[in-house]
């Protein structure tokens, strides 16, 4: 009986995917029980019944024990199935009987690498090699068999009988090379690279490999010449200038290295990903080295002008106006960016983020609008919104986009505080207090530190007269977190002032002025109303009439001064 394993063959190999295990001492009705046994085995294998196709295997298997196909395809199973050692065991019982199919051979290999058994791969394909000589696939499997065992001379050995059968190959001296390299004999790895640039004279990379292993040796004066010299085959090569700024920079040439960096920068044929990634490698040099910002610009300059059509260029030359606060310049180059790929959800964040810091608010109201359409999903477009639209006094928008927003705030406490806290303040103008004071409860009680919320939550209470001893402890809290913000101290001392201490409320608010107030009218105002409650009127007018030169004040100033007397 002859059975034939259903496996592709590679290109290349000889026909010995057949094997031809002759059974012997098996009666004709055991030889059509065996043959119908193996076809249905193979037929459950395809349809991917793998277990009844292991019992219809081993079925066979017990009719006649020396099956080697069966065993091969058993072997086949059991490695799907991540058995290991009964994969290796049928594997290496198939190779045994039938020593001669390749298959069976490669099968064993297999078993072996996935074994860890690196000695025994080598073994099968030095055996195959010697039973198959023209196949130069078997030769390179065993030159990487034995750089897995760590025995590189004898991977070399393979290489070089490769090389004298069929000449210079790039696999084998590119192999040779490396193994050179990784021992440190960088002598013979110049060899080879001479070697592949005399068969291969106009294969550019061959020269740039010549180039760095010169570098590696210290040889500047060679290296540069390779460098040139594959400037010659390949004048438009961009990668080469690189390497030319790589040396000119191990030679402390660093005007010479930015122009060839320069040069590089300025070829469609340097890849925009590799441009970027140099760029970023500047972004963090220039952190520490001030000095190189304006080759840093420069290079920015240079990918937005030759790609033009690329989001990611404008993107990183955003990235390093952002950092130096040129906010406007910033905000100009991610606008491109988003024009380009506007499918990028950090390049609007980024942008909300400028609109922010530049105080447009109505840039910030209609391209968070923009960025809610896009990613429905994100919370931080509907917090920019409600920002947006609290400063533009359109307060019922900014609390229905802000509750909604809410709703995609996943594991950050310190967002969702701001997004309560946002909507205290949108509902506080509205009158809503009850709403504004849960929304400030709920905004403490994920951040208790919240310095903003502890301030405005005890300001409105304050001016509701509600509430004050709460109020009192959440504005003496802010002062601690963060003293010497005069917003915070004015706030402490109106509380004090509505508990009726007016004494301690004076000291506070005196410090808010001096603490850069002076030009602030409602702290002038609020120190003016507690001198007139400690009897010192005189002095409570003046600051009054201060205080109306500044912004801030109340309404009821021009009363105050007119009539001497408090308007509360």
């Amino acid at each position: 009986m002859v059975f034939t394993s259903c496996k592709s063959q590679k290109s290349g190999l000889s026909d010995t995917s057949k094997s031809e295990h002759k059974t012997t001492s098996l009666s004709d009705k055991e030889l059509v029980q065996l043959k119908f046994l193996f076809f249905e085995a193979n037929k459950d294998r395809i349809l991917g019944n793998y277990e009844l196709a292991e019992t219809h295997y081993s079925q066979a298997l017990k009719i006649d024990p020396n099956n080697a196909a069966s065993m091969y395809e058993l072997s086949g199973i059991y490695a799907y199935q991540g058995n290991k050692s009964r994969a290796l065991f049928f594997s290496k019982k198939a190779s045994e009987i039938d020593p001669k199919n390749v298959w069976y051979q490669l099968q064993y290999a297999t078993c072996l690498k996935d074994s860890k058994q690196g000695a025994g791969v080598t073994h099968v394909y030095e055996r195959l090699v010697k039973d198959n000589p023209g196949n130069y696939d078997f030769y390179y499997e065993l030159a990487n068999s034995f750089l897995a065992i760590n025995k590189s001379s004898e991977a070399i050995k393979v290489y070089e009988k490769i090389e004298n059968n069929i000449g210079v190959t790039e696999e084998s001296s590119m192999q040779k090379l490396k193994i050179y390299k990784n021992t440190n004999n960088i002598d013979k790895a110049v060899e080879e690279a001479k070697k592949l640039i005399k068969a291969f004279p106009k294969e550019g990379k061959y020269y740039g490999i010549l180039g760095e292993l010169y570098q590696d040796k210290g040889l500047f004066d060679k290296a540069l010449q390779a460098y040139n010299d594959l400037l010659v085959i390949d004048p438009t090569n961009a990668y080469v200038h690189l390497s030319l700024a790589d040396l000119y920079r191990n030679q402390k040439q660093n005007e010479k290295a930015f122009q060839e960096i320069k040069i590089a920068f300025q070829s469609k044929g340097l890849d925009i990903d590799t441009k970027v990634k140099i760029l970023l490698s500047y972004y963090s040099i220039t952190e520490t080295f001030s000095e190189l910002k304006a080759d840093a610009d420069e290079l920015c300059k240079i990918i937005v002008a030759v790609h033009p059509d690329e989001a990611k260029a404008f993107s990183i030359y955003g990235d390093f106006l952002f950092r130096d606060k040129k906010y406007e310049a910033a905000r100009k180059e991610y606008r491109m960016s988003i024009s380009l790929d506007k499918e990028k959800y950090a390049l609007w964040n980024q942008l909300l983020v400028i609109e922010s810091e530049l105080n447009d608010y109505v840039s910030m109201q209609k391209e968070s609008k923009d960025a809610m359409e896009l990613f429905p999903n994100q919370a931080a477009p509907y917090f920019f919104s409600g920002i947006a639209n609290v400063q533009l006094k359109n307060y019922q928008t900014a609390v229905d986009d802000l509750t909604e927003g809410k709703e995609f705030v996943f594991d950050n406490k310190l967002l969702l505080s701001q997004f309560y806290a946002t909507i205290g303040d949108a509902q506080n103008q509205l009158k809503n207090n009850n709403e504004s004071d849960a929304a400030y409860d709920k905004s403490l009680e994920l951040d208790p530190t919240n310095v903003y919320v502890l301030n405005n939550y005890a300001y409105y209470l304050s001016l509701r007269n509600k509430n004050l001893e709460m109020a009192e402890s959440m504005s003496k809290k802010s002062n601690e977190l963060e003293p010497n913000n005069n917003s915070y101290q004015d706030t402490y001392g109106w509380v004090l002032y509505q508990l009726k201490k007016y004494d301690d409320a004076k000291v506070w608010v005196g410090k808010a002025i001096e603490n850069g107030g002076k030009a602030n009218g409602t702290l002038l105002e609020h120190y003016g109303d507690i001198l007139f409650q400690l009897g010192d009127k005189n002095a409570a007018i003046n600051y009054w009439i201060e205080a109306k030169k500044y912004s801030g004040h109340s309404d009821a100033i021009e009363k105050k001064i007119a009539d001497k007397k408090l308007y509360e």
